[in-house]
């Protein structure tokens, strides 16, 4: 049974998060990246993870069913006050916080003004942690960088052309058009403002890395066309701890190309806990 909730995040705003899983299990908090929206976790919230694991997946402030007001995006506290409304909200116990693409820097947010205590450990995919020096840019591929300006354009047709193939260079292999359509109607429901605050940001987290004492696993795939490998070397680095599992003939999206793969590696790492 999927159940959705609204609760009130940083600032008063309203976020929408979609539970389903295991009510008694280990909770699993998935928060997605740049202009996506809880349903990119459609196959690990269908999955058989729900059998041991209480699976929640929030919609970002600016995206999904949360709201999007004009400011409060540039800040690392709304970000982290978010975060911390879902667990406390949710009664979340120990959860492990599963972050994709910009979704880890959602975290590291949380965990610079909130700490650790409170969670079981964290999940790095396609990641990026730090935004806006020529350093962190360097981690990301041209092709995504060309892209970037026409995503933040107000024209709805100039914005579908290049949300598709962003959309595409996600996956390492070819997605189905009822699959592409259902991911361009929820992608630009988020306001070309929301997605140029998001890119705009400058924070690096080369500080807070080496903080981190709860597990850590970094997932990325191998033919990821948005965030380069380099970008894993850098959070080892950081991160001495952290595992790293890197899957074969998967993309920016591994939960998505090798969704099986993805949740089995998922669930060794919660257990594990």
């Amino acid at each position: 049974m999927t159940k959705h909730h609204r609760i009130t995040g940083g600032g008063g705003i309203q976020l929408h998060l979609v539970e389903t899983g295991n009510s008694k299990g280990r909770p699993i908090l998935f928060i997605h990246g740049c202009s996506q929206c809880w349903l990119a976790w459609g196959r690990q919230l269908s999955s058989d993870l729900a059998d041991g694991h209480r699976l929640v997946a929030m919609d970002m402030r600016g995206h999904g069913l949360s709201d999007k007001p004009r400011d409060g995006y540039s800040d690392s506290r709304p970000w982290a006050d978010d975060v911390n409304a879902a667990i406390q909200a949710l009664s979340l116990d120990d959860p492990v916080l599963c972050g994709w693409s910009y979704g880890p820097l959602v975290i590291l947010d949380y965990i610079r003004h909130y700490g650790e205590d409170a969670i079981g450990g964290v999940h790095f995919v396609g990641a990026l942690t730090k935004l806006g020096s020529d350093e962190a840019m360097s981690l990301l591929t041209p092709e995504f960088l060309n892209l970037v300006p026409g995503l933040f354009a107000t024209d709805v047709e100039a914005s579908a052309r290049s949300m598709e193939p962003f959309l595409r260079m996600c996956f390492a292999r070819e997605i189905s058009a009822e699959d592409l359509y259902l991911m361009l109607g929820y992608n630009l429901t988020v306001p070309p403002h929301v997605r140029q605050a998001l890119l705009t940001r400058s924070l690096n987290n080369d500080d807070l890395l080496p903080k981190i004492r709860r597990p850590a696993l970094i997932t990325h795939g191998a033919e990821d066309a948005i965030v380069k490998r380099a970008a894993v070397d850098q959070h080892k680095a950081g991160m001495a701890h952290a595992q790293i599992h890197v899957m074969a003939n998967a993309g920016h999206a591994p939960f998505w190309d090798d969704a099986a793969g993805f949740n089995r590696r998922l669930r060794d790492f919660s257990e594990s806990l």
